[in-house]
């Protein structure tokens, strides 16, 4: 077994796909409009779907806002540099909520960003102690 992907519901497919693949450097793998369903699905990641899991933008054609509720967290994503990374997102447009730096009650390094449509992604160095 496997994670697949991660579905996040979008208001805006063409501003989510541009902050996936231009700000946080990830490759749209495919995107399917459903007519009769009157959505279009959007799938985003830094590898193939074999191999890797992505995540599913889901865009309602008749839907430009959601609620995030108080149950999602975030998506975490391990880069190099979380420094650098901050400076590239800001550069490219980017919303950096909480700036690179140590974890609190912790030394690990991390930053968050928020997406068009207001969900945290957390940058982290390194691999996980969890």
């Amino acid at each position: 077994m496997r994670i697949l992907h991660t579905m996040l519901r979008v208001g805006n497919l063409d501003a989510s796909i541009a902050f996936y693949t231009e700000v946080l450097g990830m490759t749209l793998l495919r995107r399917k409009d459903n007519e009769e369903g009157r959505f279009t699905l959007a799938f985003v990641g830094y590898g193939n779907e074999a191999e890797n899991a992505v995540l599913e933008l889901t865009y309602n054609w008749d839907i430009d806002h959601y609620d995030l509720g108080d149950g999602y967290g975030h998506i975490a994503i391990e880069v190099l540099d979380v420094y650098k990374a901050c400076e590239q997102i800001k550069a490219a447009g980017g919303n950096v909520v909480r700036e690179a730096g140590p974890m609190k009650h912790g030394t690990r390094v991390l930053a968050f960003v928020e997406d068009p449509d207001g969900y945290r992604i957390e940058l982290l160095s390194g691999r996980s102690e969890v």
